[in-house]
C-alpha cells in the first residue's frame, strides 16, 4: 500500500461507509487526513504498526501534551485500524489503554415529572411582579423539557422560527452547522401561544425579534442571555432542594434535554416499540451529529440501563428455555 495515496483512499472509503450509516464525522475526517500526512512524512511503507499510531497520537498540533488528548486521538485511529484490518490483515491495532481510558461523558440528572412541575411553578413566582420574566422562564423550562432542545437552541429561536399554525419549530445552523424542523405537541403549541400573547403586552412584535425575551431594563425585548438563563435556573433549582441523581455537582438546565431523550425511550419501551428502530429518528430530532451520541443514553443512564438489563434477562431466559 502506498503510504500516501493508498492510505488516504482507505480513509476515504472508511469515512464514506460510516457516513452511509448516518455518521457525520467532520472532525474524524480531518484527524485521519492528518494521520495520513504524518505516515507519509515518516516515509513509512508496509502495514501500519501500533507504534506508528501511538507516536502520531502524541503529535498533537495544539501541543496539549496530555494523555487524555492522546487517548482521544488514538481511539479515532484504532477504529480506522480495525476497519483496515479486514482488507490488510497485517495491520496492527494498538491497545486502547496505552494512554489510559478515553474521557467519558458524565451521567446526567434525569428529572422526575414532579420535579419539572415544581420548576415550572417556581418560575411563575419569580419577580418582579407584572414583568414578562416569570412567563419567559416558565416557557424556557417547559420548552426544553418537551422538545429536548439545547439551551442555546431555545435561546436563539426567533419569533419567525416558531410556527404555531403548523406546530413546527425551525432550529437554524446550530451546534453542528445543521438546521432542522421539529414538530411539537399540541399542548406545547398552546403553551407557546400563551407566552406569545403575554409577551405582546410588554414588547411590540417586530420582524426577526427573539422568541424568548429578556426583561431587564434597557434589555427588554432583547434575546434572553445564556448566562442569565443558567443563573436563574440554578436559583430555582436550589430553592426546591432537589436531590441530585446525576454525576455533575447539581442538576443543570441542560439536563432537561437529557430528560426528554430518556423519557422518550422509556415511553417507547413501555409501548413495546423497538427502540433500535426509532433511534435514528430520535437522533435526527435532537440534532446529534452521530447516532452513537443517542445510544450513549442506554449505557450512561440508570433508568435505561435497567431496561436494557431487563431485556437481556428475558433474552437469556429464552436461550435457557431453548437449551432445556
Amino acid at each position: 500500500m502506498s503510504a500516501r495515496i493508498g492510505l488516504q483512499q482507505r480513509i476515504n472509503d472508511y469515512l464514506a461507509e460510516r457516513r452511509r450509516l448516518g455518521f457525520e464525522l467532520h472532525s474524524r475526517g480531518t484527524m485521519l487526513a492528518g494521520f495520513a500526512r504524518y505516515v507519509a512524512a515518516q516515509h513509512h511503507h508496509g502495514p501500519l504498526t501500533a507504534d506508528l499510531m501511538i507516536e502520531w497520537a502524541r503529535h498533537d498540533k495544539w501541543h496539549h501534551e496530555t494523555p487524555a488528548t492522546w487517548a482521544v486521538r488514538l481511539a479515532r485511529v484504532r477504529h480506522f485500524a480495525r476497519y483496515l484490518k479486514q482488507f490488510e490483515p497485517e495491520t496492527e491495532v494498538p491497545e486502547g489503554s496505552v494512554f489510559g481510558p478515553e474521557a467519558g461523558r458524565v451521567a446526567p440528572h434525569i428529572f422526575h415529572d414532579e420535579e419539572i412541575v415544581q420548576l415550572l411553578a417556581a418560575a411563575r413566582q419569580i419577580g418582579p411582579p407584572g414583568s414578562i420574566r416569570p412567563a419567559t422562564y416558565e416557557t424556557l423550562i417547559g420548552l426544553m423539557a418537551s422538545t429536548g432542545l439545547r439551551v442555546s437552541e431555545a435561546l436563539h429561536l426567533l419569533d419567525t422560527d416558531v410556527d404555531l399554525k403548523l406546530g413546527m419549530l425551525t432550529i437554524r445552523q446550530t451546534k453542528f452547522a445543521k438546521s432542522r424542523q421539529l414538530p411539537i405537541h399540541p399542548t406545547v403549541v398552546a403553551a407557546l401561544m400563551k407566552y406569545r400573547r403575554q409577551r405582546a403586552r410588554h414588547v411590540a412584535t417586530i420582524p426577526e425579534m427573539p422568541f424568548l425575551v429578556s426583561s431587564r431594563g434597557q434589555r427588554l425585548g432583547e434575546p434572553l442571555g445564556g448566562r442569565q438563563a443558567h443563573r436563574v435556573f440554578n436559583i430555582l433549582r436550589d430553592s426546591l432542594n432537589l436531590v441530585n441523581r446525576g454525576g455533575h455537582a447539581a442538576p443543570r438546565l441542560h439536563d432537561l434535554r437529557h430528560t426528554f431523550a430518556v423519557r422518550r425511550m422509556m415511553l417507547w419501551h413501555a409501548e413495546g416499540t423497538d427502540i433500535d428502530q426509532m433511534m435514528l429518528a430520535l437522533s435526527t430530532y435532537m440534532g446529534h451529529a452521530e447516532i452513537f451520541y443517542t445510544y450513549w443514553y442506554l449505557t450512561a443512564v440508570p433508568e435505561l440501563m435497567a431496561l436494557a438489563g431487563g431485556k437481556f434477562e428475558c433474552f437469556a431466559n429464552l436461550l435457557g428455555d431453548g437449551n432445556a
